[in-house]
């Protein structure tokens, strides 16, 4: 990846070889023994790049995010390829599915390195421990969240690793204490990190608050949620792009001034099909894109992830995000006569694509296309922070929304239409009912946010999932299923999530 460079690190290793003669060899390992590593800075700055590191296969998440939601259909080859994404998208998955063990799997694996971190947290002092223990907090709280959002109760470990073995004896915890935890970790980080950094990527104090107050928001603390959202907007070290935003998605506007996270991604080294989460490109971009393309501005892909007639006829007249949030590729063909792609190729194709995501014509992506794109993920975004703020400053006023609230909503409107964002406007949304409220942040979400993975998120939390989503059964479907070996491996000591 790109300006802090997350590479995966290895920090112990047993090895022994068996002689002929019965004998067994020690062999030193080179890696030095776990309680033995922390005894320098350089020691917890180079944890803390591994913690950082598993950042970047949350692409999947995102990706399965939109999937799961009435914005996208899965597509692909055929009706078998991916079966665990074709399965969410049809809102047919079980406990057997590789992309939801993708997930457990990965997300413990960040929480394991941060709490490798905070397990020797103490051993030594230096004078940047505060920073690094405020950003390796984030990074155990980012990874609980997404494993909460997606499994609910789960098995939750603190300041010490779950190393094999320990999960015959630690239970799921309950959402309550998940949240309480992931709270407390955001709120050290955001009382202890910087507004803005010198090296791109690592997390400031705004990310912290952002996230913070989306976590208060999913885990309905609304005034929490609505407080830690302003303290972002009265920083004044965000702004929504006017008219530059149609090019916030392209690789040369990456980490600009409506970015408040973003995960680093890198077009120069890449990975396999066999280890996902090795990659430091980002692989949703290139699985995205339309088969067989050939022509200017975008590259080829594997056409998941298709948005759907409805999403595109979702966007009003002279809304300007309909064109950079979907591609229409029959009207990029006619703009572009020299452009093709091969139509009959794909499964479930409606003729539109995922434009924020999938790849640009120039990226190296070595050494394959398909899997190192350097495309970073937007994952808070302002305007997302300001969208969240008007709902949760409503909601902490009984759902009635304030003059704060409208202003927040409207900002993100007025933009949406090509108008000065500060400037009130007649088109502007006003004295709405609680419920239409609501109903109007939703709207406003999926528009502004359509791509980006939050959709499905955001209709489950707000109760409205089966009213949207094909397919989709409350409360069963409100959570996924926890992987099936996960429970095997723990001796079956851990229930499965009701209804699966």
């Amino acid at each position: 990846m790109k300006n802090i460079k997350f590479k995966i690190l290895a920090f112990f290793a047993l090895i022994a070889m068996y002689s002929c003669s019965d004998d067994f060899i020690d062999v030193k390992s080179p890696d030095p023994n776990t309680e033995d590593f922390f005894n320098t800075e350089e020691d917890y700055q180079k944890a803390l790049v591994a913690a950082y590191d598993m950042l970047q296969s949350t692409a999947k998440i995102y990706q399965l995010g939109e999937i799961a939601s009435d914005n996208t259909l899965c597509g692909g080859q055929d009706a078998l390829d991916t079966p665990g994404f074709q399965e969410i998208d049809d809102m047919i998955h079980n406990p057997v599915n590789a992309q939801l063990r993708d997930i457990w799997t990965w997300m413990y694996t960040g929480v394991n390195r941060a709490n490798y971190i905070m397990e020797f947290k103490d051993k030594i002092d230096f004078p940047n421990k505060t920073s690094v223990i405020a950003q390796t907090r984030f990074l155990r709280a980012y990874y609980y969240f997404q494993l909460v959002k997606w499994f609910g109760p789960v098995p939750m470990a603190i300041d010490t690793r779950i190393q094999f073995g320990d999960q015959f004896d630690i239970d799921r915890t309950p959402v309550a204490d998940v949240y309480a935890q992931i709270e407390e970790d955001l709120e050290f980080a955001a009382a202890n990190l910087p507004l803005t950094v010198n090296e791109t990527g690592r997390i400031t104090k705004g990310a912290a608050q952002a996230l913070l107050g989306k976590v208060y928001l999913f885990d309905k603390k609304y005034p929490q949620s609505a407080a830690a959202l302003k303290s972002v907007i009265d920083s004044n070290v965000y702004s929504l792009l006017t008219t530059e935003a149609p090019l916030m998605w392209e690789n040369d506007h990456e980490n600009g001034p409506e970015s408040v996270f973003e995960i680093q991604y890198s077009d120069i080294e890449g990975g396999s099909y066999d280890c996902f989460y090795c990659l430091e490109g980002n692989y949703a971009i290139g699985f995205n894109g339309p088969r067989g393309y050939q022509g200017p501005f975008f590259d080829f892909g594997y056409s998941f992830n298709v948005p759907t007639q409805e999403s595109f006829d979702a966007y009003e007249d002279g809304d300007i995000r309909r064109d950079y949030s979907i591609l229409d590729i029959n009207q990029w063909l006619a703009d572009h006569p020299d452009a093709s792609y091969d139509e009959d190729a794909g499964y479930e194709q409606t003729g539109y694509f995922n434009r924020k995501y999938i790849a640009r014509k120039g990226d190296l992506n070595l050494p394959d296309a398909a899997l190192t794109n350097p495309n970073n993920t937007r994952v808070i975004r302002y305007a997302d922070v300001l969208l969240m703020y008007a709902e949760a400053s409503a909601k902490a006023n009984s759902g009635n929304p304030t003059s704060d609230s409208y202003e927040a909503l409207n900002m993100v409107h007025r933009r949406a239409f090509g108008l000065p964002v500060n400037t009130p406007d007649p088109s502007d949304y006003a004295g709405l009912s609680a419920s239409s409220f609501e109903d109007v942040i939703l709207k406003e979400r999926r528009l502004e946010l359509m791509g980006e993975g939050h959709r499905f998120f955001d209709l489950v939390r707000m109760g409205k999932a089966a009213d949207y989503i094909p397919g989709f059964q409350a409360p069963k479907n409100n959570l996924f299923p926890i992987p099936i070996q996960e429970i095997q491996l723990s001796g079956n000591r851990w229930d499965q999530n009701p209804g699966y």
